[in-house]
This record gives structure tokens, sequence and C-alpha cells, in this order.
């Protein structure tokens, strides 16, 4: 699990294709302080295993299905990337709960300086439109956002410098992609809702939970 809070930008140092996948070595002093093979770092938001390391680098395998659905496919050496260690139990939870897995890709429509923050228009694709909601929380790159503004084929979020400064965000530009995972809590209430299951009820005795089975009013018990 991670937060969406960056903890550094690091620096592709080199991408090798090794036919059905690709290597991907990052260098990445900082998050790499207390990481040992086989942890997971997330990269523009996508949860990668740490295959090799040296002091300030890391190695990293993508197969295709990670290259298809990210934006990590079209890095190159010295492209910059988010990075973000796994949350570790009794952290701070700074942004919201993400998963490192990418939902989809959403290119820049749109990009509006102002003297403290920067205004980012986001095409939304259709099939992910129905997950957000204006004051929602977004990743993008894997960094927690809130969703300033929202459209029918859109979404907005307002950027303060903290987030221009020490994300990749602050060079985006316009027709760039970024790398998008909504939040895992209304996919979860969405598949309830669309088989008919009622949310969990506390049984008042043992303090556990007990699904009603029932269908949720308005739902008429369909199931898709």
């Amino acid at each position: 699990m991670f937060t969406g809070i960056v903890e550094e930008i690091g620096t592709v140092r080199s991408v090798t294709d090794l036919g059905d996948s690709v290597r991907m070595t990052i260098a990445a002093p900082r998050v790499l302080e207390d990481a040992r093979l086989g942890d997971s770092i997330a990269v523009n938001g996508v949860c990668l295993t740490v295959a090799e390391r040296t002091a300030d680098t890391f190695d990293a395998d993508l197969m295709k299905i990670t290259l298809d659905n990210s934006n990590l496919g079209a890095l190159n050496t010295g492209s910059r990337v988010n990075l973000e260690r796994a949350l570790a139990a009794g952290e701070r939870l700074g942004g919201h709960i993400m998963q490192g897995h990418v939902d989809g890709t959403a290119g820049l429509r749109s990009r509006t300086p102002s003297e403290h923050w920067d205004v980012l228009r986001f095409d939304l694709p259709a099939d992910l439109s129905p997950y957000l909601v204006t004051r929602g929380s977004i990743a993008l790159n894997g960094t927690s956002l809130t969703i300033a503004g929202l459209g029918e084929d859109w979404f907005e979020v307002s950027l303060i410098p903290t987030t221009l400064a020490e994300t990749t965000h602050g060079d985006l530009e316009v027709g760039e992609t970024v790398n998008l995972e909504v939040d895992v809590l209304g996919k979860y209430v969405e598949r309830m809702l669309r088989h008919g299951v009622a949310p969990g009820v506390a049984d008042g005795a043992g303090g556990g939970a007990v699904a009603t089975g029932g269908p949720v009013p308005g739902t008429a018990g369909t199931a898709g």
C-alpha cells in the first residue's frame, strides 16, 4: 500500500529491452535507504519490485501488461519519475490509500498558471468516470491529489508550489500522459451496488460484521 506522498524524484539510468519485458534501472538514493530485494517501490504510481540494487540505484522488471497500461513504457534514459516506498505500519497516512495498481492513463488537456498554483485539466476516460467525485481523491503519477473540478470528459486538480517543486507535475506539458489510479473504496462500493449486496453491519455482540445479503435500496436486487 502507498499514500501518494512522493518522497523523491528519481532518474531513469537505463532501459533494457528483454523481448517480452523490460528491465529498468532507476537512480534514487533516498528511497533506497532501507530498501531490500523484493521490496515494493511506486514508480509514477506503479508498484514495482526491487530486483537488484546498488548504493544509489535499483532495478525493476516491467511486464508487458505494465507497459501497455501505464506510461512507464514511454520512459527513456534521463526520464524523471515520482517515487514512494510502501507504507510502513504506524506511519502517518498523509494522502489516501493507494495500491499502485494503475487503472489507466489520462492526457493533460490544459495548464493554467496563477500566482501561487497551477490548475491542470486532464482527459477523463469514460470507463473511469463513475469513480471520480468533486473533492474526492485521485492518484496521478503516484501523487495523491484532490479533484478540484469535474466535467463529463475532463477533471481538474490544483497544484500548490510544494507539489510543483517536489514532483514531476511541475514539468508536465500539455499532451503528455499520467498514470491514473482511482480511489479503491469507490471500486468496492460500485461492485457491491452492482451485485445488490448491502454493506456489512456490526452484530453488536462479538463486534464482527454480518453481511445482510439483501438488495440495496434502489438496485432492485439486480446483478451485473
